[in-house]
């Protein structure tokens, strides 16, 4: 699926192909809380790097969140003007790239589930929800990305 999406102001723009489009999994880290501002988390989707058409370069910047510490390997891209947070590529999987669902202009489809990553980090304002349709993890999820549309047989060929 052709992933199209840009910043809230429009000097950067992008497209790129994802095989794995629903967003299905919240992350309640404190860098992707933070980064992205939002209300407790952050959902990526994942695509081929090698498919990332940009316009606006000049405008897009990127930096390094700190864990544990020291800089991560991960490039956090967002637009220099207006602050939107846009993707994350991260060289120890170079041929994937990362975009925040936020970001993406296109229509997502609607996952079966949610899986709700990092709660060991959510902060206590933040409701979760549960039930039916709702997985948990303290931390990192028991499958990946592509793992999870592949089990749910959604993952596009």
């Amino acid at each position: 699926m052709k992933l199209s999406g840009g910043c809230q102001c429009g000097a950067v723009t992008f497209e790129m192909e994802s095989r794995t489009p629903y967003p299905f999994m919240r992350c309640y880290c404190s860098i992707c809380r933070k980064v992205g501002g939002s209300a407790g988390y952050a959902i990526n989707l994942m695509a081929a790097a090698d498919s990332l058409k940009m316009k606006g370069e000049a405008s897009k910047a990127f930096y390094h969140a700190m864990t544990d510490g020291k800089p991560s390997s991960a490039e956090r891209h967002f637009c220099g003007s207006c602050g939107s947070h846009l993707w994350l590529w991260d060289p120890n999987w170079p041929e994937l790239i990362h975009p925040h669902a936020g970001a993406i202009d296109s229509a997502l489809p609607t996952p079966p589930e949610s899986v709700h990553i990092m709660l060991e980090f959510k902060p206590d304002w933040v409701d979760v929800p549960e039930g039916p349709g709702h997985v948990h993890f303290q931390r990192y999820p028991d499958l990946s990305i592509e793992d999870w549309h592949k089990s749910k047989g959604l993952y596009e060929t």
